[in-house]
């Protein structure tokens, strides 16, 4: 765990994704992420492991995937990331330890780096931006420059350069159709065509699919051309979080259109 007192520590993190915080610390933790870019990251990277954990254990047989499983596996990925020692036998009890020790493994990889063979799979899943690989890049940080130009919507990313993208992300036995490699900052914003600034987004594995993000982009790019928002303002939120930022700036937690 992170004994930093200046960020969150990972238990924290998890327990506010699971919905396991009292009102109080959930609003103390959620007031933190606000103003933390290096937490909303960590949490972004937690929450997309977990997801894909998730997803692939539940095609195997016999597996426990509840909610109190799935938080002691996190639990215990976490510590195990981090070195933190704790009473494992007191925090899961016996039966619980197997089990965690078993998955926790898996799921370090996940959130180690992102590129594990799971992720392999022959259909789409779902895949967030990895903030080590995808930490979002800008080239124009000029509000008139970005607005003069015309709205190119995403360039065309050569072959080469998706292929280089699939490979980061360990897909490489899955159609790439299935996929659109993304921009995370959108070029209409000044986002970088660099390899840091593009991932794997899916076009149907997930609600938050890549059309979805089309309509964060243009709502963010009117509202920056207006002058109701500023670009580096908008530039952040979309590499941080672009799901919080279309639930922020659409006022819904479901996309408005599928």
């Amino acid at each position: 765990m992170r004994n930093d007192n200046s960020h969150l520590s990972d238990e924290q993190l998890l327990l506010e994704l699971d919905g396991e915080l009292k009102t109080r610390a959930a609003n103390r933790v959620r007031e933190h992420l606000s103003a933390c870019w290096s937490c909303r990251a960590r949490r972004n990277e937690l929450e997309a492991a977990i997801t894909n954990f998730v997803r692939v254990y539940r095609q195997g047989p016999g597996v426990d995937v509840s909610s109190a499983a799935v938080l002691r596996a996190r639990l215990a990925a976490a510590s195990a990331e981090h070195g933190h020692r704790r009473p494992w036998p007191e925090l899961f009890g016996e039966p619980a330890l197997r089990y965690a020790l078993t998955v926790c493994l898996i799921l370090g990889l996940f959130i180690a780096g992102g590129r594990h063979s799971l992720w392999r799979q022959q259909t789409p899943v779902v895949v967030m931006p990895n903030s080590r690989l995808t930490p979002g890049l800008a080239t124009v940080t000029d509000q008139q420059a970005v607005c003069a130009l015309a709205n190119t919507k995403n360039k065309e990313v050569p072959a080469e350069m998706q292929r280089e993208v699939f490979k980061e992300y360990g897909i490489d036995k899955v159609e790439p159709r299935n996929y659109e490699v993304d921009y995370l900052v959108t070029p209409a914003l000044g986002g970088s065509d660099d390899i840091r600034n593009l991932w794997p987004h899916s076009n149907s594995a997930t609600t938050w699919n890549s059309r979805v993000k089309d309509e964060l982009e243009d709502r963010l790019r009117d509202m920056v051309c207006d002058g109701s928002l500023d670009l580096t303002e908008a530039q952040h939120e979309i590499a941080t979080n672009w799901i919080t930022a279309y639930k922020k700036y659409f006022r819904t937690e479901r996309p408005l259109r599928q």
